[in-house]
């Protein structure tokens, strides 16, 4: 966490600033939202009644599909995906609906995917660019295609947009709420974890029309009150303070990615290509021969290094599993060592 916010967040203690707030979050920070969204993401809103700070990515997802998703209604989501998208549609007993996001077109969720996958009993579509467990991006026309499938079909979009800050040189990042159109369909996430840091202060906030951020705050009542008051002050210190950190992160999350990378495509037997944003690499791992829940458990015991199964994020993440590189670089420099000598030991393509 940057030192101004963990600052802000000391003299918010020192000040006794450890009220309830409003269930929407505190005008100054909903301000300094809109402000961001409005030069960063060409999302135009009213920090009044189109902005809802929460506690957290999860509870904005969370409260957008619970608000918005009866019994029966279909969602359609990325697979692989992050793993909150189906669990929330689940129990608001809605039905996921799953598109396949592919290596071969760099796990991007494509207009041709999604069209198929819409119904007359279709609700929403949720896009997660920059994405996790992939770390793919969609392109603009790829979200002019889904805004454009949105409109024909009269159908809501949540864009979960966490790692919006974390994209690699050559790759851009662009809001679907900023198409003609889709301000009034489409709920926009963000988060304070990823960009500065601030994980534990469980802190996000989303943008959307009005009358669906009316309903939702009405429910965040219910759900957790109100957003820490202390963490509400370090995140308007942290939209109006210095952003040399998160250049500073980005820059440094590049050295680790390229060093992780390389080192798993000089293996045998893991292949992977290089996310273009977040902290994730997913890496396809079918040569070991082994399946990913597998390959993952064998990493774990005999090479002491920690992934994540890549069916663990949908049926379409078979074959992959997940690195998180969000650790120093001398980790790294020994998982890669670990991961060299496991491979070294085993017959490309045998099976258990």
């Amino acid at each position: 966490m940057p030192s101004h916010v963990a600052e802000a967040a000391i003299q918010a203690l020192k000040e006794g600033f450890t009220k309830y707030t409003p269930n929407a979050g505190l005008e100054e920070l909903r301000i300094a939202i809109s402000e961001k969204v409005e030069h960063e993401n060409a999302i135009e809103t009213d920090p009044q009644s189109e902005i809802m700070v929460t506690a957290g990515a999860v509870n904005a997802l969370s409260l957008s599909i619970l608000s918005t998703i009866n019994p029966g209604d279909e969602v359609v989501i990325p697979d692989p995906g992050y793993v909150s998208f189906a669990a929330l549609v689940l129990l608001a007993e809605g039905v996921p609906v799953y598109v396949p996001l592919r290596e071969t077109n760099n796990f991007r969720m494509t207009t041709y995917d999604v069209a198929r996958a819409i119904n007359k009993k279709t609700r929403m579509i949720i896009t997660n660019s920059p994405s996790n467990p992939t770390g793919g991006m969609q392109s603009k026309e790829d979200l002019k295609g889904i805004a454009e499938l949105a409109l024909d079909n009269n159908l809501l979009v949540t864009s979960d947009e966490s790692y919006e800050r974390l994209v690699y040189p050559g790759n851009e990042h662009f809001s679907i709420a900023a198409l003609p159109g889709m301000h009034d369909r489409t709920i926009s996430i963000f988060s304070f974890s990823k960009t500065y840091a601030m994980t534990g202060m469980r802190i996000g906030y989303m943008t959307g029309p009005t009358t669906l951020i009316r309903q939702m705050t009405k429910l965040q009542e219910h759900y957790v009150s109100c957003v820490n008051a202390v963490a509400q002050k370090a995140a308007v210190a942290a939209l109006r303070g210095p952003q040399d950190s998160v250049t500073d992160m980005l820059a440094e999350y590049t050295r680790r990615r390229d060093l992780l990378i390389d080192g798993l495509n000089e293996t045998r037997v893991i292949s992977c290509r290089k996310p273009a944003a977040t902290f994730y690499a997913f890496p396809n791992i079918t040569k070991t021969g082994y399946d990913s829940r597998t390959i993952a458990q064998k990493l774990l015991t005999e090479a002491k290094v920690v992934t994540v199964p890549g069916n663990a994020f949908g049926k379409n993440g078979e074959g992959y599993i997940r690195f998180s590189f969000a650790t120093k670089i001398d980790n790294i420099k020994k998982a890669i060592e670990r991961i060299h000598n496991y491979c070294s030991r085993l017959t490309p393509l045998s099976r258990t």
